[in-house]
């Protein structure tokens, strides 16, 4: 029994060491960073605003660069009827541990406190523990008063279909910090994503300009 209790006091000691709430943590590390140019991620003509990225691949999400960087062109493409140009990106892959491959809100606040990057901030990940689900969320200023560290991001899942779209979409609510969406046909910010919606208004576009810059999100 003598020796039970020494090998269990040895196991605890190094724990009762550390101040409380000061465990050691699980590494979040970086594997790969990458500067993606405006012209790789379709950047053309004539534009008022620009718009600089961070992309945040979690290793294990299921997401490829090729695919990330296929969904920016299309997603570029649709600001770009707003004269808002992608002016480059940062993308980053990170090792994290498993409890960070799905989105929660207690996980992403986590994630973005221990490794914080510039925004916006895209996140892929692998699914989401949110119910109801959804294949992606934005989170701007006005909804993250009680989750302040993850405002000006978006994060999509790696089932999302039509993700160039659903990034649009995702990222104008960022952009105009708002949730409101439109049921005119063909509208991008209709409350539910499909292929034939990539249209935004002038006056979507004026205000993705303005609460955009505002916000310091944009620049000119």
């Amino acid at each position: 029994m003598g020796w039970l209790i020494r090998v269990v006091g040895a196991l605890l000691l190094p724990a009762l060491l550390w101040p409380p709430g000061a465990l050691p943590q699980p590494e979040i590390t970086l594997l790969e960073r990458r500067d993606l140019t405006g012209a790789e991620l379709g950047a053309t003509g004539a534009f008022t605003h620009r718009l600089r990225l961070t992309v945040v691949n979690v290793e294990g999400s299921g997401w490829t660069r090729e695919r990330a960087i296929e969904a920016l062109r299309e997603m570029a493409a649709i600001l770009g009827q707003c004269e808002i140009s992608i002016a480059g990106a940062e993308w980053l892959t990170l090792s994290a541990p498993p409890g960070y491959l799905d989105f929660s809100t207690p996980a992403a606040r986590e994630l973005a406190r221990r490794y914080p990057v510039a925004r916006p901030a895209i996140y892929l990940v692998r699914d989401t523990r949110s119910r109801p689900a959804f294949d992606a969320e934005a989170i701007g200023r006005g909804n993250s008063r009680t989750r302040p560290e993850i405002a000006d991001t978006v994060w999509i899942t790696a089932a999302t279909r039509d993700a160039g779209i659903v990034l649009a979409h995702e990222l104008a609510h960022v952009l105009m910090d708002s949730g409101e969406h439109s049921d005119e046909p063909g509208n991008l910010m209709g409350d539910q994503t499909a292929a034939g919606r990539k249209a935004l208004s002038a006056v979507q576009c004026e205000r993705l300009r303005e609460t955009g810059s505002g916000n310091g999100l944009l620049r000119r």
